[in-house]
């Protein structure tokens, strides 16, 4: 019997992009600078603060957290903002998504940037294109690749599945919104779309609170762009840090852990 070996599939054959991509328009996405559509499908902006630290979704299991960079253009009275990382606490673990600090712009260059409870992994390009791990007994995380560079599908069981994807400001983007970024910085950031599991009707956060039940949005629909405040609510110490006046979760975070992420942000 003569032996066949698998050919090399890119990452974009294995997952076509057309299906497993963020919608922008979707519920539960977070794009641009940034603009969320809720749990409720009511569509909201949230600039936070550049270098600051913001609960997403915080309920009594798991806590996601965004940490947002930004500019300010000489002449406006609050800045730009984008998300340039993610981390995903749950039980004793942690698992963080960023866009590498990069001058210019390479659709061919991997700018992503993935670590597992402090440590940096790799997520593999060929094969099953994916890096999982089982931890406390069942729970599954799994990191897929949805593209050859800069986008993955992750999935903790039980808790969250979200496609992420790293893209940066565009030239043309710059000069329509006036965001006047630097020469040398494209801005990389991050637009990702959640699908929540067995979220309770006490989640909280800048984004979890629009899937309580009976949740009425205090935006005004309609405007250009309606505002979500909250920022004192939502507001955490670091990126790794569950604590802030309406966060739920009580995960542990250790200081090397804390000191291993501050080289990503």
């Amino acid at each position: 019997m003569t032996s066949v070996s698998k050919p090399f599939l890119p990452a974009r054959w294995l997952f076509p992009s057309t299906i497993r991509r963020a919608n922008c328009e979707g519920y539960g996405s977070i794009c641009y600078d940034p603009r969320f559509v809720g749990g409720d499908g009511v569509m909201f902006y949230f600039h936070g603060a550049t270098g600051s630290d913001f609960a997403l979704v915080t309920d009594d299991e798991f806590q996601i957290n965004a940490h947002f960079i930004g500019t300010r253009p000489q002449g406006r009275t609050r800045d730009f903002t984008w998300i340039q990382a993610l981390s995903v606490m749950f039980d004793t673990h942690n698992l963080v998504l960023a866009a590498k600090r990069v001058s210019t712009w390479d659709d061919k260059v991997d700018s992503l940037i993935v670590r597992w409870d402090g440590e940096n992994i790799e997520i593999p390009t060929d094969g099953e294109a994916e890096w999982r791990v089982t931890v406390d007994g069942d729970r599954e995380v799994i990191i897929e690749r949805t593209d050859d560079t800069n986008s993955v599908r992750v999935s903790v069981t039980g808790l969250v599945e979200m496609d992420v994807k790293v893209t940066p400001i565009g030239v043309e983007e710059n000069r329509v919104h006036k965001y006047q970024i630097p020469s040398d910085d494209a801005f990389a950031h991050l637009e990702t779309q959640f699908k929540f599991k067995n979220l309770s009707d006490s989640v909280d956060g800048v984004l979890g609170q629009t899937y309580k039940s009976g949740y009425v949005s205090p935006v005004k629909v309609g405007v250009a762009m309606p505002m979500m405040g909250g920022e004192g609510y939502f507001k955490t110490p670091s990126l790794l840090s569950p604590l802030c006046k309406r966060c739920r979760f009580t995960g542990k975070t250790t200081k090397s852990e804390l000191g291993a992420i501050s080289m990503v942000v």
